[in-house]
């Protein structure tokens, strides 16, 4: 512990993953919780911006579906974004992406900011979308910035702590290039000159070495296409995986409870008095785990972590089912609702949210990578577009029977982790890529058998 809080303050290092957070995923979290409690405010808005310019009152499906519509754009922003990635932080570089960004985010809030003034909720829709596309695009380019200029002795850290600030972003809305440059550009010292600033002084032999031996085993091969990426063998199981372990986390039900909170509080019986708190308490939960999961993700290792917090959360689900259907029978049961719910960010933020941006950038080596966080931020976005758009009538409609749904895809993750997914922890790039090709499914292997050439 000591050794990595010298290493985070020998250097610049520290600085760079906050000004990286505040700029990347910190607005991402914001954005996915602030809509939560001024639910009903802004619905409210949209009805009388309504009547104010056709003079008639909205029909209760109208106002609910602008809503909906207001948040499932900020996931199709994000999906835009995300799909955006490989083509904006390859041109410009990292850094001119991060920056670009951020003016995304600021004409953003200058739309949401005078939406009231000139009584338009569309504005809020645009300002949605936009905030969506800058989430997008910054989420991946933060993941990717972080991991290539991590060492490998605490990648899993480093990286990790973009999830914290997606936890923090989410508290916030709730309370109101590196290794790029040797892999892609082949300038080594420039790159010990990065590390240096970042990490403090040293040679870092054994971080550039990682790099020339990923290098070596690309050389010759230019950034891959979605299109390729899909098409390529050799990362089947890769792909595989990306798709369980996302799709399983957007439909876990935590974006349920971070979009819906207020609802879901509201159906489980609180007093409205009190909701506002509990959803504040969910935030301050999962910032908390997110930090103490960075504190043992090196020791425990992503897998334990994965499977563990993916077989925790089914059982929970399935516990709140039954307290959501027993709340008339006593005055506690709703009081249980919300510690079961409490429990279960707690496993998320501790489990899946922790590891998932380490294992994104460890499974895919650099002329994989870019392409892969568009195939993951589409896989998110989508997956967070259907859910924003399609729950409020699902809540109504199943009431607390949708968080079946939700234990069954937790179980199913859990399941395939604990059977399939190789642990990453301590292993470079490349042994992680050999380990994905020797995964069977009943005796066969899914990935080529051709292997990538070594050469220094």
């Amino acid at each position: 512990m000591e050794t990595l809080l010298r290493q985070l303050t020998h250097g610049n290092a520290l600085v760079f993953i906050i000004i990286l957070g505040i700029g990347g995923c910190f607005q991402n979290g914001f954005h996915i919780t602030v809509t939560s409690s001024p639910s009903s405010y802004i619905q409210s808005f949209v009805n009388s911006s309504w009547i104010g310019r056709f003079q008639e009152t909205p029909s209760e499906k109208t106002v609910k579906l602008i809503w909906s519509a207001i948040v499932s754009l900020y996931a199709l922003g994000g999906l835009l974004g995300s799909m955006s990635v490989r083509c904006i932080a390859g041109r410009f570089g990292r850094k001119r992406a991060m920056i670009g960004n951020n003016v995304i985010s600021i004409v953003a809030a200058v739309l949401m900011f005078t939406s009231r003034t000139a009584q338009s909720f569309e504005m809020i829709l645009m300002a949605r979308f936009l905030f969506g596309f800058s989430a997008g695009l910054g989420g991946c380019v933060h993941a990717i910035y972080l991991g290539e200029c991590s060492p490998k002795k605490i990648r899993g850290m480093v990286t990790l702590t973009s999830a914290t600030f997606i936890s923090i972003g989410k508290l916030s809305g709730q309370f109101f290039g590196l290794r790029y440059s040797l892999i892609e550009k082949d300038n080594a010292e420039a790159c010990r000159k990065a590390l240096q600033s970042l990490w403090g002084k040293g040679e870092y032999q054994l971080e550039m070495q990682d790099m020339l031996l990923e290098q070596a085993a690309i050389k010759g091969e230019t950034s891959k296409s979605l299109l390729e990426l899909l098409r390529d063998t050799r990362v089947r199981w890769q792909l595989v995986t990306m798709v369980m372990v996302y799709s399983c986390i957007q439909f876990c039900g935590i974006t349920a409870i971070n979009v819906f909170s207020f609802d879901i509080f509201k159906e489980a019986g609180i007093p409205l008095d009190k909701i506002r708190l509990m959803t504040l308490g969910v935030g301050v939960s999962e910032v908390l785990t997110s930090i103490t999961c960075g504190l043992l993700i090196e020791t425990v290792g992503r897998r334990t972590l994965l499977w563990g917090g993916f077989g925790a959360m089914s059982a929970i689900m399935i516990l709140i089912t039954i307290t959501l259907n027993l709340k008339d029978y006593s005055f506690w049961i709703p009081y249980s609702t919300v510690g079961l719910i409490f429990l279960f960010v707690i496993f998320y933020g501790g489990g899946p949210a922790g590891v998932l941006p380490s294992l994104t950038h460890e499974v895919f080596t650099q002329s994989y990578r870019p392409a892969a966080f568009v195939f993951t931020g589409i896989l998110r976005w989508s997956g967070f577009a259907v859910l924003g758009l399609v729950f409020p009538f699902v809540i109504e409609l199943l009431r607390s029977f949708n968080f079946v749904l939700f234990a069954c895809m937790c179980l199913l993750a859990s399941l395939y982790v604990f059977f399939y997914l190789p642990e990453t922890k301590g292993k470079t790039l490349l042994e992680i890529s050999e380990e994905f090709k020797n995964i069977t499914l009943c005796g066969k292997r899914l990935s080529n058998d051709k292997t990538m050439e070594t050469r220094l």
